[in-house]
């Protein structure tokens, strides 16, 4: 895979998140859904509080994260992320406790942020479930 890859790396703010040569990076833009491959065209893009899908060389790497840049440039792949979490660093029953809680917040309107919030807890819920 080495003349075949891509090499990607995952940045939150305060950390590396995870970097290494993959093969494959799908990543949710606030324009819909984007796969990567090597050869790809440079591209800029707003992703998603969403899941993000890397085929690294030597496991399937699945983390959330809470939207950021997606950029695509001579086969490498940055994401960047206010906040990313790999799927082993997520719990998932807080995840569900707070999507109760924000939907909660929305539905009685005393949150403005509930929405995002909702957003948020949505995506590490589905990083686990796409994560097995």
């Amino acid at each position: 895979m080495a003349s075949d890859a891509l090499q990607v790396e995952l940045v939150a703010a305060d950390r590396t998140v995870w970097s290494g040569r993959a093969s494959m990076v799908i990543a949710r833009t606030v324009e819909g859904d984007v796969g990567v491959l090597r050869g790809h065209a440079p591209l800029l893009s707003l992703l998603a509080d969403a899941v993000v899908e890397i085929d690294g060389e030597d496991e399937k790497v699945v983390a959330a994260v809470d939207g950021g840049f997606l950029s695509v440039a001579a086969d490498r792949v940055s994401i960047l992320s206010e906040r990313a979490v790999l799927v082993d660093e997520i719990d998932v029953d807080a995840a569900r406790s707070d999507l109760d809680d924000a939907r909660s917040a929305l539905a009685s309107g005393d949150d403005a942020g509930a929405e995002q919030r909702v957003r948020r807890a949505e995506a590490r819920i589905r990083a686990v479930e796409s994560a097995r």
